[in-house]
C-alpha cells in the first residue's frame, strides 16, 4: 500500500512495511525528482563492476549513487586499494560486517544494511555478482519493497556445492531487473521463467574498469618493479575452498607450481584464505624458497592488471579473471570443473584444467598450442552507458 507524503512538494511515496512501521519521508531533505541509488560492494570484482556504474551514475543529473560497503572482504589490500584506484570515493555507508561463515556474513549484511536502507531510504538498489552480501542486500530490498537490480545476473556454473551459485540463484528468484553481461545468461533466466521484460543484455561492466583506467595499468610500474619481461611469466590467483581449504588438494598443486616454476616465472598474489591454509599445511615454506615464484600480498586493481596485461597466462580459479584475460587474449587456465561463465571458454582464451593438468597445459601455452579466442559481444567498455540508459528507463516507468 503506498500513499503520498502530506507536503505538496515532496511526492515521496511512504511505504507500509507492517501495520504499525512505515518507511520515513525525506521531503525536507531530497530532491524527490533525483532517483537515490544504492550500489551494494562487497569483494574485488564487485568494486570494479560498481565503479563504472557510480561515475556514469554521478555524471547524470536525475540520480545521486551511493556506495554501501558491506565489509565482507576487509582486508585493506583487497578493499581500499580497489576504491583509490578506481577513483571512487570513500563509500557513503561501511556496513563492517567482516569475515564469518556464511550464515553469519548473511546474517550481518541483511540486519546492517535493513537500517541502512530504512533510514536513507533507497529508490532503488544494484547488487552485484555472487557473492554473500549480494543475496543478503537482495533479500533486504525486496522485502521492503525497493526495487533491486541484479548487475551480472544470469551466470550459471550448475554445480549447488559452490556458494556462489547459491546466491546467484537466490538474488535471481527476487531481484526486479536483471543486467546480463552474455547471452547464454539471458538463456538461463528464460529458462527459470523469468519475465524478458525485465532483463537487459548490458555486456560485460568489469571491462569498463579496465578501459577507464587503461594508461594508468599500463604506466603502472609493478611489472618492471618485479623484474619481469612481457609473456615470459604467468601469474596466479586461488582461493576456492576446493582448491585450497584441504591439504589433499593444496599440497599437489604447491608441487606442481614448484615443478613448473623451474621454467617458467611465476607469480602468486596470494589471497588471505589461501595463505592461511598454507601456512597450516606447512606449504608455505615451499613456495618461499622456490628460485621462480614470486609471491606477493593481494594487490590493487592498477598493480594486478599491470602484471596480468603482460603474462603469458594466468593459473586462477576466480570469475573475473577469466574474462579480463579473453578480453585481453591471454590464455587462462582455470582450476575448476565448471565455470558460470562458458562464453570464455567458448569464444575466449579460458579453458578448464585439472590440477595434475596444470604443468602439460602451461607447456601448451609456452610452445603456442592455445587457442586465440574472439572477445564476445557488448564486451566493449560500453557496459555502464547501457545500464544507466535502462535505468532511466525502468525508472520512468516506474514513476
Amino acid at each position: 500500500m503506498t500513499w503520498n507524503c502530506d507536503s505538496v512538494t515532496c511526492g515521496w511515496r511512504l511505504i507500509r512495511l507492517k501495520s504499525h512501521y512505515l518507511k520515513p519521508c525525506y521531503c525536507k531533505t531530497r530532491n524527490p525528482l533525483v532517483l537515490q541509488i544504492h550500489l551494494i560492494a562487497a569483494a574485488r570484482p564487485n568494486f570494479m563492476k560498481v565503479a563504472p556504474l557510480y561515475h556514469a551514475l554521478a555524471a547524470t543529473d536525475w540520480a545521486t549513487p551511493s556506495i554501501v560497503h558491506t565489509g565482507q572482504h576487509y582486508d585493506p589490500n583487497m578493499s581500499d586499494a580497489f576504491f583509490r584506484d578506481l577513483g571512487m570515493p570513500t563509500p557513503h555507508f561501511h556496513l563492517e560486517v567482516g569475515s564469518g561463515s556464511h550464515a553469519e556474513q548473511l546474517g550481518g549484511v541483511m540486519i546492517a544494511y535493513e537500517k541502512i536502507a530504512l533510514s536513507a531510504a533507497p529508490d532503488w538498489i544494484v547488487v552485484v555478482g555472487d557473492v554473500n552480501s549480494t543475496a543478503a542486500c537482495a533479500l533486504v530490498g525486496t522485502k521492503l519493497g525497493i526495487p533491486v537490480v541484479h548487475l551480472e545476473a544470469g551466470l550459471r556454473s550448475g554445480d549447488r556445492r559452490m556458494p556462489e551459485e547459491i546466491n546467484r540463484l537466490v538474488t535471481d528468484a527476487i531481484c526486479d531487473v536483471y543486467w546480463t553481461p552474455s547471452p547464454d545468461a539471458d538463456a538461463h533466466l528464460l529458462r527459470e521463467g523469468v519475465d524478458p521484460a525485465k532483463i537487459d543484455f548490458v555486456g560485460n561492466i568489469m571491462l569498463d574498469s579496465y578501459e577507464m583506467l587503461r594508461e594508468a595499468i599500463e604506466a603502472d610500474p609493478t611489472r618492471a618493479s618485479m623484474g619481469l619481461n612481457a609473456a615470459a611469466y604467468a601469474v596466479v590467483t586461488l582461493h576456492r575452498p576446493s582448491n585450497v581449504d584441504t591439504e589433499a588438494a593444496l599440497r599437489p598443486l604447491v608441487a606442481q607450481l614448484v615443478s613448473i616454476a623451474a621454467s617458467l616465472q611465476l607469480v602468486f598474489a596470494v589471497h588471505p584464505r589461501t595463505r592461511k591454509r598454507l601456512q597450516d599445511f606447512g606449504l608455505l615454506a615451499a613456495l618461499e624458497s622456490a628460485p621462480g615464484i614470486t609471491l606477493t600480498e593481494p594487490l590493487g586493481y592498477l598493480q594486478f592488471m599491470n602484471l596480468v596485461s603482460g603474462a603469458a597466462a594466468v593459473v586462477t580459479d576466480s570469475g573475473g579473471v577469466q574474462e579480463e584475460t579473453t578480453y585481453l587474449g591471454i590464455p587462462c587456465l582455470t582450476l575448476r570443473e565448471n565455470t558460470e561463465r562458458p562464453v570464455t571458454v567458448t569464444q575466449g582464451t579460458n579453458r578448464l584444467v585439472q590440477p595434475q593438468e596444470l604443468a602439460a597445459r602451461l607447456a601448451d601455452v609456452v610452445a603456442g598450442r592455445w587457442p586465440k579466442g574472439t572477445r564476445p559481444a557488448l564486451w566493449d567498455g560500453h557496459a555502464a552507458t547501457r545500464c544507466v540508459a535502462s535505468l532511466r528507463r525502468r525508472a520512468g516507468h516506474a514513476g
